[in-house]
């Protein structure tokens, strides 16, 4: 993919964390509560299942053409030792790489107890809400969540991708300054949802965080595939990936945990205020990424080859 398409490309890619969020959400919230969560993690885990048996049955083509392209690049393929040579010199990659686990830390911190949130802190505003749609409390914070900050965070995903192709042809330090920005951009929508007195203004300050944390995918994804050879381009991939799981998926809900439960009984909050300041400390970790990216633009026009 020509390098002035591949943040869109990419972006286009990672639209799929989004809307898995919006079906997620909307789907969770109303199963759970008409057959319980047990039931939600069930049916949430079933398209996977569908999906795999779909792939495998049907997409044989270009199965076929990549054992081909393989073979024939087999013998120019570099060891995953020397793959890893090639990052270890590649000063922007770990700063890429670490800034973007940190903003997947502060992210899935930040989802893992959403629903916590507003249910602890907004319950009987909920609850008027959903019956006024013939819902229970979670149905309706399901569905409002995962529509509106599900398609804001597909709509960030596509426009971040899009933006970052036009800047980054008239300067490769978009790849990291966007990102930065979206980020720093997002701090102030996360904290106002967790601090609004309202249920609803609460849910749409965070679709505009979710829009703006899902635009950093696309120029993040793509400088990584930049900064190596194409020779060592997945390598480069699984090892971002690994990085981000690893500190985001690993560490962000276990780390607004423990801080809610510190607050809440050391801290004498409470449930339900503990909750709300541990994820607005969650949140504030977000710096630490800004000043990553913002190192990168140092070296990565100097870095890029591809």
């Amino acid at each position: 993919m020509p390098r002035e398409k591949r943040a869109s490309g990419l972006a286009f890619y990672a639209m799929g964390t989004p809307l898995g969020s919006l079906l997620g959400m909307a789907l969770g919230g109303v199963i759970a509560d008409a057959y319980g969560w047990r039931a939600a993690f069930l049916v949430a885990g079933a398209p996977g299942l569908l999906l795999a048996v779909l792939a495998a049955t049907t997409l044989h083509e270009p199965r076929r053409r990549l054992r081909a392209a393989m073979a024939a690049k087999a013998a120019q393929r570099p060891k995953f030792a020397d793959a890893c040579r090639e990052l270890a010199t590649k000063r922007t990659f770990w700063l890429i790489a670490f800034a973007a686990a940190v903003q997947a830390f502060v992210t899935y911190g930040q989802t893992a107890f959403t629903a916590s949130f507003f249910l602890r802190n907004h319950a009987a505003e909920l609850a008027a809400l959903g019956a006024s749609f013939g819902l229970k409390s979670a149905g309706f914070l399901g569905i409002a969540i995962g529509l509106t900050s599900g398609a804001a965070g597909i709509l960030g995903a596509v426009l971040g991708g899009r933006l970052s192709d036009r800047l980054i042809a008239k300067d490769l330090r978009a790849h990291v300054y966007l990102p930065a920005v979206f980020a720093g951009l997002a701090l102030p929508f996360v904290v106002g949802a967790m601090l609004v007195p309202s249920a609803g203004l609460g849910i749409l300050l965070l679709a505009g965080a979710a829009f703006l944390n899902t635009a950093w995918f696309g120029p993040v994804y793509a400088s990584i595939q930049g900064l190596v050879r194409p020779e060592t381009r997945a390598t480069a991939a699984a090892v971002l990936l690994f990085i981000l799981n690893l500190i985001g998926l690993g560490f962000g809900p276990l780390a607004v945990g423990a801080i809610s439960d510190l607050l809440a009984t050391a801290g004498g909050m409470g449930a339900a205020e503990g909750l709300r300041w541990a994820k607005i400390i969650g949140e504030l970790a977000i710096v630490v990424s800004i000043v990553l990216f913002l190192k990168a633009a140092r070296t990565i026009r100097d870095e890029t080859v591809s």
